[in-house]
């Protein structure tokens, strides 16, 4: 009798769905302990480089004993020094997307003040060291917006191991500013394609959540049906999944061959592999539109930087440009 008594005082061992959330609790604290202690030994790294060695005052901070500038808890006139997530500073550097920078922070190949860092939220600032495999990166000062007509038989990379065209190689000439693709049109498919090195505008206008237009023209090999024009609208069920179209019209009441599409998907060659499902065979594939954006007055192979109002439009998300429910008529310029 006396030994239930304490029964309450003993820790029961958690079983079935507590056991989970528990091993789940454990595992964000483990991961905050992780970004605290990342943290503190930035803050102890910038110490040394800044406050020792300019002699400024510090002062005690909450928490863990050591001692910070007390400028670095001030944001510069430039506000170069606000600390910005890792992700975000190598997306603003010009090396990628945020995304894809968040898969090289993952995949360990960036380090911090030569301290290898895993998450992609850890924070940095202009003064810190960061490599990205092995090479050192600045955030970009001047953010540049290159609109080109892309062409035939050029990869949309930086570059490639093959020796074969990209789209680096027309554009080679237009900024010093290290820029790259918004997106991808395969090697085989013309028309609009941006580059910048604005990685908040880059994710924004990638990020399937903001369902970004974008318009093709497509020339088939024969007419496309009726019943197949309905299936597209309807949805398609392709290997990965339901795809249909945000709209769909014949260019040519002609010439049923040439197709107007618009579509959100960013899945790779979408627009290809559904014609390809329904027995047809893509002849040429041109991107006419992306968000507001079209090739007018810019030749197969040319370029020209945007208007500051383009650039606006873009950055406030313009509902002109957004996915709209329903189906809306579709005009090919």
């Amino acid at each position: 009798m006396q030994k239930n008594n304490f029964d309450k005082f003993v820790k029961k061992e958690l079983k079935g769905a507590k056991k989970k959330e528990a091993l789940r609790q454990d595992k964000r604290k483990m991961k905050a302990a992780w970004r605290e202690a990342g943290e503190i030994m930035r803050q102890k790294k910038q110490d040394e480089i800044q406050g020792k060695a300019s002699g400024k005052p510090t002062f005690k901070t909450k928490g863990p004993k050591y001692d910070t500038p007390a400028s670095e808890f001030k944001k510069s006139e430039d506000g170069k020094n606000e600390p910005m997530p890792l992700n975000k500073f190598i997306a603003h550097s010009g090396v990628c997307a945020r995304r894809e920078a968040a898969e090289l922070v993952k995949d360990g190949k960036v380090t911090v003040n030569g301290d290898l860092v895993l998450e992609p939220g850890y924070k940095v600032t202009a003064d810190d060291k960061i490599m990205v495999k092995g090479k050192r990166v600045f955030l970009q000062r001047n953010l540049v917006y290159v609109l080109l007509n892309k062409p035939k038989d050029y990869l949309t990379t930086l570059k490639d191991p093959q020796g074969r065209k990209t789209v680096m190689d027309i554009i080679k000439d237009a900024t010093p500013e290290r820029i790259y693709p918004v997106g991808r049109l395969d090697r085989n498919t013309t028309g609009v394609l941006l580059l910048t090195n604005d990685g908040e505008l880059a994710q924004k206008l990638t990020h399937p959540s903001f369902g970004i237009r974008k318009i093709y023209e497509v020339k088939l090999d024969k007419p496309l049906t009726k019943k197949d024009f309905e299936s597209i609208l309807d949805g398609v069920e392709l290997e990965d999944g339901l795809i249909k179209a945000d709209s769909l019209a014949y260019a040519d009441s002609k010439d049923k061959t040439v197709i107007g599409i618009e579509i959100h998907s960013g899945r790779n060659r979408i627009v290809r592999r559904l014609f390809e499902h329904l027995g047809y065979d893509v002849r040429n594939l041109d991107r006419v539109m992306f968000a507001n954006l079209t090739k007018k007055n810019i030749e197969r192979g040319k370029w020209r930087f945007l208007k500051e109002k383009e650039v606006r439009l873009l950055k406030f998300m313009n509902q002109s440009f957004v996915k709209k429910s329903g189906k809306q008529p579709l005009v090919i310029d």
